[in-house]
């Protein structure tokens, strides 16, 4: 992998840390609380449904009520962030999340909540989350002038509120009242939505168009389409979120809770934890001139994640794999949404990601979906084995895209399109990241 840790090369400056911007820290901090109530919410969730008497079936439906306004929604959501600043939009959905799940807390405080209900707070939740996600990517090129480095650091945020977000649910549950994590994590929304305000003053590049809805979608589509490197990835994303993403988590789940019990699965999940947190501070040193190859390379270690349940390994090697794979996977994502961010324009920004996000995301459930049948015809190891095997293939065709293999660094966003950090968007204001496809 050849790097380049003298971001601009010639004698230019370094870039200053992210850390030094005092935007920057406000948008790490509302990120932080609201991937800490992401973290806590599936484990509240279960449990209160659970407890409602309305078993797994139930679970899976009050999933579905929040997965399908996102889905459904998230293009919108991508068009209002370029046309009201992806800072409104955020803070709006931060507080209608928090209402939501205050909303949640007072129901299941009364002692009787219908499954009806739990559903449609839950799709109200889902459907701020599709007004937030969009914007994500078009904050941090205008608070940070180090993308790279900010990416890392949200990424470590991430992995860090992955491991803490749910021990901190189970912690309310057991001790306090199911009540009581929801009320937890409506503040975490509320600080969030605390952290986001101070942001509402950056200079935006806004869509003052007059243009109606659909168009504005086309426009997003156009600039989504005109760059072969990002629909190809996402072309390719789609098809590893149906064959790789899709079985790995409950098929993985299933064999290595039967190979080394729940204790050594939450182990073993711990691990790969701690990879992508190792990943992410990778992300924040090695800065390649091919960003999208360095990545994919990487992501050639998370096939190491459904090989080694389908290969029943021991427990030690399959945690040694665990964190390996979530390096890779970490290190992926930082690439991604450093080049994402860095050569598309802002004032699209939030449509590309949203874009971005959708074709990400809507085949992962079918994949969840169709790997239970799967391993009842052909064996959950067969099945892992052969998303293993698609791993190495999608990434192998990844690499042999001249546009994904020939994308280049480019270190000072206003050279890629994007705004500097804090100030107006490029001329034809275009730039976008986005969660999903980078794991978020």
């Amino acid at each position: 992998m050849t790097t380049h840790d003298a971001p601009g090369g010639g004698g230019a400056r370094a870039l200053p840390s992210p850390w030094r911007s005092a935007r920057f820290r406000f948008f790490f901090t509302a990120r932080s609380t609201s991937l800490l109530a992401d973290g806590m919410l599936m484990v509240s969730l279960t449990t209160a449904v659970l407890g409602a008497g309305y078993g797994a079936g139930g679970v899976g439906y009050a999933l579905a009520a929040w997965m399908t306004p996102i889905v459904l929604l998230v293009l919108f959501g991508g068009v209002l962030a370029d046309r009201f600043t992806p800072q409104v939009m955020m803070v709006g959905a931060d507080v209608v999340r928090m209402l939501a799940m205050l909303a949640m807390a007072a129901l299941l405080a009364s002692g009787s909540v219908a499954l009806w209900q739990i559903m449609a707070l839950m799709a109200v939740s889902g459907a701020a989350t599709a007004m937030f996600q969009p914007g994500l990517a078009s904050i941090v090129p205008q608070v940070a002038e180090d993308i790279q480095r900010a990416n890392a650091l949200l990424r470590v945020s991430e992995a860090m509120s992955a491991l803490i977000g749910p021990g901190l649910a189970g912690f309310l549950v057991a001790y306090w009242h199911v009540a009581g994590s929801y009320v937890v994590i409506a503040a975490a929304y509320a600080l969030s939505a605390l952290g986001l305000l101070p942001l509402r003053r950056l200079a935006t590049v806004r869509d003052e168009s007059d243009d109606p809805m659909w168009r504005r979608l086309a426009t997003g589509w156009q600039e989504f389409r005109s760059r072969t490197w990002l629909w190809g990835v996402i072309v390719l994303w789609a098809v590893y979120g149906l064959f790789v993403f899709g079985p790995a988590l409950p098929l993985g789940a299933a064999l290595l809770t039967e190979q080394h019990g729940a204790t050594g699965y939450g182990w073993i999940a711990s691990a790969d934890g701690a990879g992508t947190i190792v990943g992410g501070l990778l992300g924040m040193r090695v800065r390649p001139r091919r960003p999208l190859v360095a990545g994919a390379c990487a992501m050639f270690f998370f096939a190491l994640n459904p090989l080694a349940p389908a290969l029943g390994w021991n427990f030690t090697l399959t945690a040694v794999t665990g964190v390996i794979a979530g390096c890779g996977f970490a290190f992926w994502g930082v690439m991604w949404a450093t080049s994402v961010q860095s050569h598309i324009p802002l004032a699209v920004l939030s449509r590309v990601s949203a874009y971005d996000v959708a074709g990400s995301i809507m085949v992962i459930p079918l994949g969840r979906a169709l790997a239970g049948p799967a391993a009842n015809q052909f064996g959950a190891d067969r099945v892992l084995l052969f998303s293993s095997a698609v791993s190495f293939v999608l990434l192998a065709a990844m690499l042999c895209v001249p546009a994904i293999r020939g994308l280049r660094r480019v270190d000072r966003p206003g050279a890629g399109g994007a705004a500097p950090a804090g100030g107006t968007g490029g001329a034809d204001g275009t730039d976008r990241q986005t969660p999903a496809a980078t794991g978020s």
